[in-house]
């Protein structure tokens, strides 16, 4: 299968470097930017014999697309891509509109390709194995989620310059939102955010909290704020602790009222981890079922980013 790249940035070089080690029937063809400067420099340092700024040529070059570029970017190429019949793989957030990200899944099934948003985490073994444990009854009814995200960033980055879509929020969020949409649900009651902005205006750090009719969730997030990174699913008898950094889920622990008892489940997390959702986007292009990030997901998690812009 012929892979296109669209983008020439920090998480498409690592995906070219760590995320096609198994996918064997997969080959890099094409990478695009619209400065073709940028193409041309990704294509020399990565070994890919094919580069353009035109799309049409991109259309024409490949069978399967890998978005990796600004947030406000994805919708349009994942729209261009889905019209001409490619499979595509796009980086979180899939759409910045609960209607947008909608439109694109109706796209995909109108044209019977795979569309699948590539927030690794939900593609690793640990992270599915915690998930399993969690709906398994073993810590009884889920009552609360809270996930953290932070990661200290240089002020001259994209994630603090671009004043619009840049910000914590919108670069960590998927993460921190995911567990709660995949143990209490996308059918929340209500949402709330708290954010402390930066000087360029975009939100520095941000708590956003979850309503649900017989649970809660928090997710927090930093760009200028260090966290422990953990995640916390409380139970009504024990909950589960999976330490920093929770989104490699190599370790969690199922903890109840008596200290003493407790469950530790280990895990591989390999390489970037990348590859592990490349593997179930050639899984699904060949129709196999999965376990990762779900179009009602994908819809719900858009939703909440646009409540976020607007407010």
């Amino acid at each position: 299968m012929r892979l296109g790249i669209i983008g020439t940035g920090r998480i498409a070089e690592r995906f070219v470097k760590t995320a096609l080690t198994e996918a064997t029937d997969m080959t890099i063809s094409c990478v695009y930017n619209p400065r073709r400067t940028s193409a041309e420099r990704f294509a020399a340092q990565n070994e890919i014999s094919h580069y353009t700024d035109n799309l049409l040529e991109l259309v024409e070059s490949v069978d399967a697309v890998y978005i990796a570029s600004p947030h406000e970017t994805h919708y349009g190429y994942a729209k261009e891509m889905l019209k001409n019949n490619k499979h595509v793989l796009c980086e979180k957030p899939l759409a910045l509109s609960e209607g947008e990200a909608r439109e694109l899944f109706e796209l995909a099934d109108v044209h019977s390709v795979v569309l699948m948003e590539a927030i690794k985490t939900a593609y690793c073994p640990g992270f599915i194995e915690l998930l399993k444990v969690a709906k398994s009854g073993i810590i009884g009814e889920i009552r609360d989620v809270e996930a953290a995200f932070t990661r200290l960033t240089p002020k001259d980055t994209r994630e603090y310059q671009n004043t619009r879509y840049g910000g914590s929020l919108l670069e960590f969020g998927s993460y921190v939102l995911m567990p709660a949409i995949k143990l209490l649900g996308c059918n929340y009651k209500n949402v709330e955010f708290k954010s402390i902005p930066a000087s360029t205006g975009v939100d520095d750090y941000t708590k956003v909290f979850l309503e649900y009719d017989k649970g809660m969730a928090m997710g927090k997030v930093g760009l200028g704020v260090k966290s422990e990174g953990q995640l916390l699913i409380s139970g009504t008898k024990g909950y589960i602790l999976a330490e920093s950094p929770w989104w490699m889920t190599k370790k969690f622990e199922v903890r109840f009222e008596d200290p003493g008892k407790r469950e530790v489940f280990t895990f591989p997390y390999e390489s970037s981890g990348l590859q592990y959702e490349v593997k179930e986007f050639e899984q699904r292009i060949m129709q196999e079922s999965g376990e990762g990030v779900f179009a009602s997901e994908s819809i719900a998690l858009a939703g909440i980013f646009e409540k976020f812009l607007r407010k």
